[in-house]
């Protein structure tokens, strides 16, 4: 089991209980949903074979776990959000998939035993606990020697990335929390995990995310199902609440590449793979 020491400060867990609450607000699910085919595409780049056991660190409602188990592989998922465990334990159950298995967890605390996968992923998910060091350290804990580490992580200048300065803005974060934004720089990624690493691929991809309709409605959107706006948004009084619709909206449409009424944008993102020393 984790090697991580559990013994934090006061202010410490009333962020980590915060943070759980902000990724239990909306709904992930439903939210990840126009987000499905890049997250197929970064499931196929890893390559999975049948008798490989595959961690999803901070799985969501399973995007990754669910498509994974379809093909036969003997999938985990560990989300801190209880909501969409339960979720995810639903659609496998829904659709039979014996090889999928989720967990109510903690990035920086995974339940499980040492060297305990061949594959441990991560889109966008662990890159989001607020002590870094923690999560390198689990995620190399729980992946067997010349096993694979492979995170798919927003970087700063990216689209995502430019979208949560602008939340910062209006909505400063906590003090005690590190930047996500710094596991989308590749410098860092090396430091964070290159002692436990054989070698370390770092690849910047574009993601892209298509929505069928324009970038107002994509803002609308994001406030109701994904958590992170939702309680930013919720955390403001009328007049702060349209002051960061009308960024958002800005920053959607000036990054919006369609031109038929919907939205197409590209978010930079390192997809990083560590093969485990």
């Amino acid at each position: 089991m984790s090697s991580t020491d559990n013994t934090m400060p006061p202010e410490m867990q009333a962020l980590k209980q915060k943070l759980k609450t902000t990724w239990m607000a909306g709904d992930y699910g439903h939210f990840a949903k126009f987000l499905e085919p890049d997250a197929l595409a970064f499931l196929a780049r890893l390559n999975l074979q049948p008798d490989q056991r595959l961690l999803d660190v901070a799985c969501g409602a399973g995007q990754i776990v669910i498509p994974a188990a379809r093909a036969g592989i003997a999938a985990t998922g560990v989300d801190i959000a209880t909501n969409s465990i339960l979720r995810a334990r639903e659609r496998a159950t829904e659709e039979g998939l014996t090889t999928a298995h989720f967990d109510e967890g903690d990035a920086e605390a995974l339940p499980y035993a040492d060297a305990s996968f061949d594959v441990v992923s991560s889109l966008f998910g662990a890159m989001f606990a607020p002590r870094p060091d923690c999560v390198a350290a689990e995620l190399l804990r729980v992946c067997r020697p010349g096993g694979r580490i492979v995170m798919g992580n927003w970087t700063p200048q990216g689209h995502v990335g430019q979208m949560f300065k602008v939340i910062g803005r209006h909505v400063p974060p906590s003090p005690l929390m590190a930047s996500p934004l710094a596991w989308g720089d590749e410098a860092t990624v090396r430091d964070r995990l290159g002692h436990g690493a054989a070698h370390i691929i770092i690849t910047r991809r574009n993601y892209a995310m298509r929505y069928p309709f324009g970038p107002a409605d994509v803002v609308e959107f994001f406030i109701t199902y994904y958590g992170p706006t939702n309680r930013a948004h919720a955390a403001l009084d009328g007049a702060g609440q349209a002051a960061l619709r009308a960024d958002l909206e800005q920053l959607w449409a000036a990054s919006n590449r369609a031109v038929d009424g919907s939205t197409q944008v590209e978010s930079e993102f390192l997809e990083v793979e560590v093969v485990r020393n």
